[in-house]
């Protein structure tokens, strides 16, 4: 792999990790539309902690107040949204891991999210005009037990893991800038499972085989991944809290139909 492509691959992990687009749907469309090979299991678990260093760096008041007082219930909240993806991820591996390698739902994923999207802002809005926002002090377990199912269903490449969070804390009526902060801090635990099970792979020898990339590369990768997440999640925070999610919606929904067309009929990319 180039330090191009390395960088090419940072950018779009770190940007598309936060944006409610989709990382994994725009890394498969990437590598089938333009020909670049599947990143090693290294480097994409670099990648990983590239955006991982990005939520680090921009939330590390948050994550201060979670290590001063880990008995709360903030923390609380986001051990029970993180389990039902682990839960998912755990009971239907095999599966996952065809929709993965097929890419044969990424036009409905990407359509799926554009949905969320569309009806997590219209419900948002109609709480706001109602005066019915939950702030931070009134979340409750339900909340937190939704937004992890949300994150469960956003398993597939194409269904935005940040779409989808933040949609189910819209769902409950949660506080809009809150709903950002709550999806980022639970990307901590899903990236790190991530870095956890490649790591696991990779000591057993998966994903390594007849596959070269330099450490020049590497590096390049992971620290335009972190710089551009870092950038993209200071931008998400501040959209969600003064503009719209409609913008991301259109963009995925006509990603989807453009995919489905394709898959369906042009066959140029798939």
């Amino acid at each position: 792999m180039s330090i191009l492509n390395a960088i090419i691959l940072g950018i779009v992990q770190g940007l598309t990790e936060f944006l409610p687009v989709s990382s994994s749907g725009h890394l498969t469309l990437l590598q089938r539309a333009f020909g670049i090979q599947e990143p090693s299991l290294f480097f994409d678990t670099m990648l990983h902690l590239g955006t991982l260093l990005a939520v680090f760096v921009v939330l590390w008041k948050d994550i201060l107040d979670i290590l001063k007082k880990p008995i709360q219930k903030l923390t609380f909240f986001l051990i029970i949204a993180t389990i039902p993806a682990v839960v998912a991820a755990l009971t239907f591996k095999d599966v996952i891991e065809e929709i993965f390698i097929s890419a044969r739902y990424l036009g409905i994923c990407f359509l799926i999210t554009a949905a969320l999207l569309v009806t997590s802002e219209i419900l948002s809005r109609r709480a706001k005009n109602n005066s019915n926002i939950k702030e931070k002090k009134n979340m409750n377990w339900l909340d937190a037990l939704v937004i992890g199912l949300m994150q469960a269903i956003a398993i597939p490449p194409g269904i935005s893991r940040s779409g989808a969070t933040i949609s189910g804390s819209l769902f409950r009526r949660l506080d809009r800038e809150f709903a950002a902060r709550f999806s980022f801090l639970l990307s901590i635990p899903a990236i790190l499972g991530a870095v956890v099970l490649q790591t696991k792979d990779l000591i057993e020898g998966a994903g390594t085989d007849g596959y070269s990339i330099s450490a020049q590369a590497v590096i390049a990768g992971t620290l335009t991944a972190a710089v551009i997440g870092f950038f993209a999640v200071k931008f998400m925070l501040k959209i969600i809290k003064e503009r719209s999610l409609f913008g991301f919606a259109i963009y995925t929904g006509v990603l989807g139909v453009l995919v489905l067309l394709d898959q369906l009929f042009f066959h140029l990319v798939f």
